[in-house]
């Protein structure tokens, strides 16, 4: 019976979140979240009974205290958060070159033109 209530919850949660993507941010009963910036909208996904904030606050702090706890593991979450890095870092600069590359056409097209 209680997964039964979850579910409703999550199936209401994701109805909100939906609502709101469609409707460019601001979904039902979040008329007054405009302007609240990018995760204004947060506040209906996450749990509103201090019971269920806690909750999650202790499986987040258990699941933190465990990934520090544990040597292999956090050289895993490391190297493939370097990795991840790394990946962003080499997909900047070529966005970077083909911006410059795009600046320097224009620049030709203007000399170039009458």
């Amino acid at each position: 019976m209680a997964k039964k209530k979850s579910n409703k919850k999550w199936k209401k949660r994701m109805r909100i979140y939906e609502a709101m993507m469609a409707s460019g941010g601001a979904g039902p009963g979040m008329a007054g979240m405009r302007g609240q910036g990018l995760m204004g909208g947060l506040a209906a996904l996450l749990p509103s009974r201090r019971t269920e904030q806690f909750l999650v606050g202790a499986l987040v702090g258990a699941a933190a205290a465990y990934v520090l706890s544990d040597a292999e593991l956090r050289g895993k979450l490391l190297k493939s958060g370097l990795q991840l890095y790394g990946s962003l870092a080499g997909g900047l600069a070529e966005m970077k070159e083909q911006v410059s590359d795009l600046q320097a056409e224009l620049e030709a097209e203007r000399a170039g033109g009458p």
